[in-house]
This record gives C-alpha cells, structure tokens and sequence, in this order.
C-alpha cells in the first residue's frame, strides 16, 4: 500500500514538472525565434541585395559571376573590327569568321562610351586593320580617338603589308604606337607560319615601316608568336638592330572554335610549343632591353577583347564567349560578362607607358 501510494506521488510530481517545462518552452519560443531571425536577417538582406543588383550569378559561360561592388574600368581595350586578313598564319586565333564591320558613325559610338567608362587606350587589330577600305576607315577611327577623344593612347596591330607611306602622312600624327607582327627573321619561315606573299617579302617591308615609324614620329613596336617552328631561333641581333620600344613576345595559344575544334577554320595543334621550350625562348633572349613575354597563363584573361559587333569575349573557358554588344546595353553591363582579370592584367605590365608624348624617343 505504501508503495502505491508513493508511486501515485510521484507520478503526480512528474506531471507537475512536465507541465512547467511545456509552460517555459511555450513562453520562451517566440523570444527564440526572434533571435533566430535577427541572426540570420544581415546575411539574407545581402544576398537579396546582390542579386537585385547583378542579376543570376552566371555568366553566359556558366562561370558564377564573383561578388564585387567596384565595376572593371576599361583602362586598355584591345578593338578587332574585322576578321580579314590577307595572310593565313597557322595559329591565328581570330579568324575570318565573318567580313562583318561596323558603319563607321556606329563605331565611333561605341568608342566614345568606351571613353566616357574609363578608357586610357585602345589598339585596333584584326584580321588585318589595314584592309577595310585600303585603311581609311581605319585612318578616321585613329583620328577620332586621338583629335577627340583625346584618349592617351592609340596603338595598332598590322601585319605589316598592305601599309602605305601615304596613310602616314595623313594619320600618323594621330597614332601612337605601330606593332607590326613578325614571328621570324628567316622569310622561308614565314611562308611556313603563313605569312608569305608571293614575291613580297615580310622582312624587308618590316624595315622600311620601321623608317617610316621614324621619320612620322610614330613608335614602333614588335610581336612575334613563338610556335613549333621558330622556338629555336635566334633574333637578338635583328631585333637590336630594328630597336623597337617593345617586343612583345606571345606563346601560341589554343581558342576553341577559332584555331581548335571542329568549327575551327584554323588547326594550330602543330603550332603548339611546351611552356619549358617558351622559357628556353626567353631565356636565349634575356639580353634584350625591349622584351615584354607572354605566356598562356598571362594572355589569355588579362586582355580586354571586343570583336566586330563590339562585345566584350569571354576567354575563361578556351573558347571566345561573346557578351551582349556595348552599342545595345552599355559599357557597365556588357563588361560583367568579359571575363577580364584585372590583376593580371596589372601583373604582366599592361600599363605602362603607352603615350608617344610620355615616350621621348631619340627620333
């Protein structure tokens, strides 16, 4: 009996104490979710904030797109308005895909945005600059960018051979730096490269543009593409002779769909030399003032790209992803999507000093 009776006691203790428990919870619950919202409420607003502001956090790559608050500046930006070319270089890794070209007006459009977004500097490249309308067009988008726009910098790229005496005397005054393209001092070289012309031979044109860079007071500059057939040569003395107030030095590089791929119209494959051969390169040269290399690794994100239609291409995933076009969305919008490393491109010196008037060259 006692035993029963001190086993009901207990029972009854026990609901009292489950009853207090349940009381306290019931009473103490809103106060937790409370702080449970509190706590979690700064990090959800962010994230709500971000993608108000930027939109799905991919890019038309698929690469989600970093969290930054700071737009990219488009200091240096390197505009190809044509994809023809005269020549057939093997590793060419933007290829005449089509023979489409801005109207003039329209072009100048897109640059002046360009400008008014940050731009110090622009160089105009291909295809070959030089064969739309025998370089005029060329010629007034020089002059805007300079007598206008007054941009620092105005540079361009050319192969070199369709340039005639007559276009500097009507832009050189305007234009800042000329890269002539030359990958080898040996011509039976460049015809196997696919930079031969019948009868006309790269090298020698290559002194004569170098004259006229001097005598219209524009600077000159090299590139050359290290690729399978000119790694082991050696142009130290031709480059010292030539003394240009930059050789830039590239290792050939694979973009699928331009030089790699099925819907290549190039196969640059054969073309391809190891990073240990590039250095090997490098290093036979190291004597030379002038030498600024470029390997895979710096090229190919640190180089803002716009092509014909003027969209930034996104080169992150080996292929050239195009943006929407500047002339359609703008500058700030269309530069999210370029895929451009910004650090990288401080890192292998692209800013640097680019305007003649900062240069003074011995002339």
């Amino acid at each position: 009996m006692w035993i029963l009776e001190t086993t009901t006691s207990a029972g009854k203790l026990l609901s009292v104490f489950r009853w207090s428990l349940d009381f306290l919870y019931r009473s103490l619950a809103p106060l937790l979710c409370w702080l449970r919202a509190a706590l979690s409420f700064p990090a959800a607003w962010k994230a709500q904030k971000q993608q108000v502001r930027e939109g799905p956090g991919e890019t038309p790559g698929g690469e989600e797109k970093e969290d930054s608050d700071v737009p990219t500046t488009p200091m240096s930006v390197n505009y190809h308005f044509t994809r023809q070319c005269n020549y057939r270089c093997g590793f060419c890794f933007h290829t005449a895909k089509t023979s489409f070209v801005l109207p003039l007006e329209e072009a100048k459009r897109g640059l002046l945005l360009l400008k008014e977004a940050g731009m110090e500097k622009i160089n105009f490249s291909g295809g070959e600059p030089f064969i739309h309308d025998r370089g005029r067009y060329l010629g007034e988008l020089v002059r805007f960018c300079k007598a206008e726009l007054r941009l620092q910098s105005v540079s361009i790229v050319s192969n070199g051979s369709l340039i005639r005496e007559r276009w500097f005397k009507d832009y050189g005054e305007y234009l800042d730096i000329l890269a002539i393209s030359c990958d080898s001092f040996d011509e039976q070289v460049n015809v196997l490269i696919g930079r031969g012309q019948g009868k006309k031979n790269h090298v020698d044109n290559l002194q004569k543009l170098r004259a006229w860079c001097r005598d219209y007071r524009v600077a000159f500059k090299i590139n050359s593409v290290i690729n399978r057939f000119n790694v082991q040569e050696d142009m130290n003395e031709q480059i010292k002779a030539l003394s240009p107030v930059r050789w830039k030095v590239f290792q050939c590089l694979l973009i699928e769909g331009e030089n790699s791929g099925a819907d290549a119209l190039r196969e640059a494959a054969r073309f391809v030399i190891s990073d240990e051969e590039f250095e090997e390169f490098l290093e036979r040269h190291k004597g030379v003032s002038c030498l600024v290399p470029e390997s895979n690794q710096k090229m190919k994100d640190s180089y803002l790209i716009l092509d014909e239609y003027m969209r930034f291409l996104n080169c992150r995933n080996g292929r050239k992803d195009p943006s929407k076009s500047i002339l359609d969305v703008g500058v700030r919008e269309a530069i999210k999507f370029s895929g451009f490393d910004e650090k990288m491109f401080l890192k292998r010196g692209g800013k640097y000093v680019w305007s003649k008037a900062d240069l003074k060259l011995d002339w």
